[in-house]
């Protein structure tokens, strides 16, 4: 069926305002059995609108909606006297209805990116300004805006392509020019060298997105990488619309001198971005302001290389967001299967880790009031308040304002109910991770199913791997027209969470139970020497790479433990959640501290490094201390590992816990005793004192060689 036929064209469209003429377009589409319910469509075109006004500049307009009113992918073109239909620069004269059905996706959304891109073409509006009959209208449309081509058509496709696109070799010469000449008097004379010093080649990339991914999108997209082409600079951008997105690599990232947002939806995985200079607007200015954003984003440009400490800045920023929740929530392209497992493991984990540091937090402060009010036994008699209880301890019914054990009550219930989360969000979004967002709804259930039967941490794991693999399995079923648009609500969360629900609940959960037991009698057993060697073990994890894959399998094994913690404050995975922090902090303070006391053996970047080390080290983020190992690995690395593995058997020698999974020093106090807060700080400051003197002594005898080495030499 064609996208557009000779019925949904309109030469002549008239009506008081936009809304009317939409009516006049939808009822087209009524007339070809591709609307069912007009007043449904209608509604959700206006909902549309509500959110932002469909007028573009150049006098178009293009209303759009995904409607479970529509039958089949669609347009209805109109050409008018002018209408408003929101644009700044005027009214509209050429109006696109566009009408997708509710389920989107598949090979059919391409026309949208295909209608957007042709619509920022002066030579595909002016045909269509000049178009006679509406068999003309359909030939120019469908030359540039098609679903994918069927093999039986080519014959006549290649018919009436001529016709259709005769109009763009002739416009093509004339129009070049003019795109050109605006921005860059002198392409003509590009061979000329001067001209190079002057302003030099950019490499850009950027995002686009609206609230229904379906023009904006695309058309802010096209309209940036024009501009950017206009200006000597070549852009790359992701649209993340209702046709998918192809995400941007990490090369692609990583070579880019500046990065231009034009979104009216959060960024996907912006963290990608972290660390560049940025161009942050909304979609439409995309579409108008291509140039003017370029210009800013040259600007950008030029500042960050004439000042290097806002790079510097922006950099530790990035690490910052990475330790704090941004683990791995990108699967890289062309990764081995090894990796991207890990990298679907650890996207779960990221997400998670906020209602595990919520929980946590809120927890610990529970205790610590209920202790206040109720004495040593208070951390364990809290856990009796609660929203079911009955009588006095039923928060719901007699919450005092003025009684601590109230409000240590009521944190202990928000507390716990961030924690009932953390494994129907881990495994749900390592089912993202794998599926996208067909993987979410097994991914949610299976979780909590198995956070239902006490499989934990581990089961949270299974599930997510099962749902992730089945929903992707199941997405690319080859399906009837018909079913296409069913499939993303009905069909594909029904049959994937059967199949992993059912999976678990049957075979795999009973065992991974089991195994989670004895996992958790394991830790709870630890004393003496075998919990110095797991603090030993994980200590030299976090250290070894500084925030790299090991550092992250040892912080995930500490938060996954948190959630069956329980009421005891210093039940085992509070302890590991305490030695893996502290074994975490040493190496960028340690850093610090090197650079303070023998500053002569380090360069002048790592000495101003070393400043800011001491607040990264401070808040728990290890990634302070890679400028270092990335420049002396060997020795960094070396010191790094024996430093954390020393405070890391320290802290759980000594037997200090903590609910909170983040945070450094700023949430010592929730351990509540200060004994033990003084026994953490020991067992770091010892760590960092290995590692601090580890590393000048290496540096310091390596320079001494290297200065016998010199004089032997003369």
């Amino acid at each position: 069926m064609s996208l557009i036929t000779t019925e949904q064209v309109v030469l002549d469209l008239t009506g008081d305002d936009r809304h009317e003429a939409t009516r006049v377009l939808a009822e087209r589409l009524v007339a070809s059995g591709r609307c069912t319910d007009l007043d449904q469509f209608l509604a959700d075109v206006a909902e549309r609108e509500s959110k932002m006004a469909t007028g573009l500049p150049g006098g178009i307009g293009i209303p759009h909606a995904r409607s479970a009113a529509i039958t089949e992918p669609s347009l209805v073109f109109g050409r008018t006297d002018g209408i408003d239909w929101g644009a700044k620069d005027g009214p509209a004269t050429l109006v696109f209805l566009i009408a997708a059905p509710e389920g989107g996706g598949d090979a059919h959304m391409q026309m949208l990116p295909k209608l957007a891109r042709a619509l920022m073409k002066k030579d595909f509006k002016a045909a269509l300004a000049a178009a006679t009959s509406e068999e003309e209208v359909v030939r120019i449309v469908s030359a540039e805006v098609a679903l994918d081509p069927a093999p039986a058509a080519t014959p006549a496709a290649a018919a009436a392509a001529p016709t259709a696109a005769a109009p763009a070799p002739e416009a093509t010469p004339a129009a070049a020019p003019d795109t050109s000449a605006a921005p860059s008097p002198a392409a003509p004379d590009v061979p000329a060298t001067p001209a190079t010093p002057e302003k030099r080649s950019l490499t850009l990339v950027g995002v686009t997105s609206c609230p229904t991914g379906i023009a904006h999108t695309y058309m802010a997209a096209e309209g940036l990488e024009a501009a950017a082409k206009a200006a000597g600079h070549t852009m790359t951008v992701e649209t993340q619309g209702s046709a998918g997105s192809n995400p941007l690599s990490a090369a692609q990232i990583a070579a880019a001198d500046a990065v231009i947002f034009a979104h009216d939806l959060p960024v996907k995985d912006a963290g990608r971005f972290a660390g560049k200079p940025t161009v942050d607007v909304g979609v439409k200015k995309g579409i108008s302001e291509g140039p003017a954003l370029v210009a800013q984003a040259e600007a950008l440009v030029a500042e960050w290389a004439a000042d290097p400490s806002r790079a510097e800045a922006a950099a530790a920023a990035a690490s910052t967001a990475r330790a704090s929740g941004g683990l791995v929530t990108k699967v890289e392209d062309g990764a081995s299967t090894l990796t991207r497992v890990r990298q679907w493991l650890m996207t779960g984990v990221s997400y998670m880790i906020p209602f595990v540091a919520a929980g946590g937090i809120l927890i610990a402060l529970s205790f610590m009031l209920a202790q206040v009010a109720m004495g040593e036994q208070g951390a364990i008699e809290i856990v009796k308040y609660g929203l079911t209880a009955e009588g006095e301890y039923n928060i719901t019914q007699n919450f005092n304002a003025l009684s601590l054990t109230s409000w240590a009550a009521l944190l202990f219930v928000i507390g716990a109910a961030s924690f009932g989360f953390l494994v129907p969000i881990l495994s749900g979004f390592i089912a993202f991770a794998i599926a996208d967002r067909p993987g979410l709804v097994p991914g949610i259930v299976g979780g909590s199913i198995a956070a239902t039967m006490g499989a934990g941490f581990l089961g949270g794991l299974a599930t997510g791997v099962i749902g992730g693999l089945v929903a992707r399995w199941v997405s690319g079923w080859k399906v009837a027209k018909g079913v296409r648009g069913v499939m993303p609500v009905v069909v594909i969360p029904i049959v994937s969470t059967l199949i992993t629900a059912g999976l678990f609940i049957t075979l795999l959960g009973r065992p991974i139970v089991a195994l989670s037991d004895g996992l958790k009698n394991g830790l709870d057993g630890l004393g003496g020497s075998s919990a110095v060697l797991v603090g030993l073990i994980l200590g030299a994890m976090m250290g070894f790479d500084l925030g790299g894959p090991v550092n992250k399998v040892a912080y995930a094994f500490a938060t996954g433990g948190l959630g069956a913690a329980g009421a005891a404050s210093d039940s085992a995975p509070l302890k590991i959640m305490a030695a893996v922090m502290a074994a975490g902090m040493v190496a960028p303070l340690a850093m610090a501290l090197a650079t303070t006391v023998r500053p002569h053996l380090f360069s002048e970047p790592e000495r101003e490094n070393g400043k800011a080390a001491w607040l990264l080290g401070a808040s728990f983020i290890s990634e302070g201390a890679i400028p270092f190992a990335a420049a002396d690995p060997v020795r960094i690395i070396a010191s790094s590992v024996v430093g954390s593995s020393i405070t890391g058997a320290l802290v759980m020698l000594f037997g200090s816990a903590i609910r909170a999974p983040h945070g450094g020093i700023w949430v010592l106090p929730i351990m509540g005793s200060i004994t033990q807060i003084l026994l953490f700080l020991l067992a770091l400051v010892i760590g960092v004192l290995v590692m601090t003197v580890a590393v000048v002594a290496l540096k310091s005898r390596d320079r001494r060689l290297a200065e016998v080495d010199a004089v032997a030499t003369v």
